[in-house]
């Protein structure tokens, strides 16, 4: 499948995969392949029971500089795309439009069952912000821009992120940056609750990498995979009981299975555990998907 990617890069070692958006002369800016082949690694990432943990970057100087703007002035004018490569016939419509791509990605991200990593190495703008928000961590190297800057290019937040944003950052903070759409750098991205940390750009992808070993060395991939669609469905529960409610049957049923007592087993022996569960198979149906 690797073999087919020509916009992005996919590969996985030691349990943890890497995606890096490769249109390097580009700036990794985002097409419509770039989407389809997101999508299709998304989808190995799913299928395959090795992988624990998703890093995501960009190659070179910048993670992606956002929508590709090679098409001038129609660039965002979905009829002027050719019938069979629309977003409809690809991916189905919503209100009586094809689906937005940085959409289609970000809720792509969102469902994974592995945790994501987001290594922001450089300018991430547009799209190239907005597919960051459901990534469960983002780190920043210190060169890293952000920018909400669709408001200066007649059109509005995609992606998802106008659910996104405001839940990782707060409605106020959210505003301002969709608002002026100005760029802004890594520090006021952790002053604002966009990334985790700032390190120096050299330092990046350790960082990342250490995250994902964390998880992938020392967790449960069904418990993981759980606890990231528990944790995106509650925020927008009506109410803590709905949660409890979750949480309660989801202690109960993973409580009961092989990976729970193994936990313990290992913890006593003070030893690294083998779970015995795996995410491709096991308790799947526990939090209802989303459409």
């Amino acid at each position: 499948m690797q073999d087919a990617f020509t916009e992005i890069d996919y590969a996985v070692r030691d349990g943890i995969a890497t995606l890096v958006l490769d249109r390097e002369a580009r700036m990794n800016a985002f097409t419509g392949r770039m989407c389809d082949e997101l999508v299709a690694a998304c989808d190995a990432i799913d299928a395959d029971d090795a992988v624990r943990a998703l890093v995501v970057t960009g190659r070179g100087r910048a993670f992606c500089a956002g929508a590709d703007l090679g098409e001038g002035g129609s660039t965002f004018d979905d009829r002027a795309r050719d019938p069979a490569e629309t977003k409809a016939a690809r991916y189905g419509e919503v209100n009586g439009v094809g689906r937005d791509r940085g959409g289609v990605v970000a809720m792509r991200f969102a469902a994974l069952q592995v945790p994501v990593i987001g290594a922001i190495n450089g300018p991430a703008v547009g799209v190239g912000a907005t597919m960051t928000l459901p990534m469960d961590v983002r780190l920043a190297g210190a060169s890293a821009r952000f920018g909400f800057v669709f408001a200066r290019r007649g059109i509005v937040p995609e992606a998802a992120s106008s659910w996104f944003l405001p839940r990782v950052v707060g409605i106020s903070r959210a505003m301002e940056w969709a608002m002026t759409g100005r760029v802004f750098d890594a520090r006021e991205a952790l002053e604002g609750g966009l990334v985790s940390r700032v390190v120096p750009d050299e330092d990046l992808l350790d960082a990342a990498y250490a995250l994902a070993r964390e998880v992938a060395e020392n967790t449960s991939s069904v418990s993981v995979a759980v606890t990231r669609r528990m944790m995106w469905s509650m925020l927008s529960a009506a109410s803590p009981w709905e949660a409890h409610a979750l949480d309660s049957r989801a202690i109960a049923l993973l409580g009961r299975d092989g990976d729970a007592a193994e936990g313990v087993t290992a913890f006593l022996e003070k030893r690294a555990p083998a779970f015995p569960l795996r995410r491709t198979r096991d308790h799947t149906d526990l939090v209802p998907e989303w459409p």
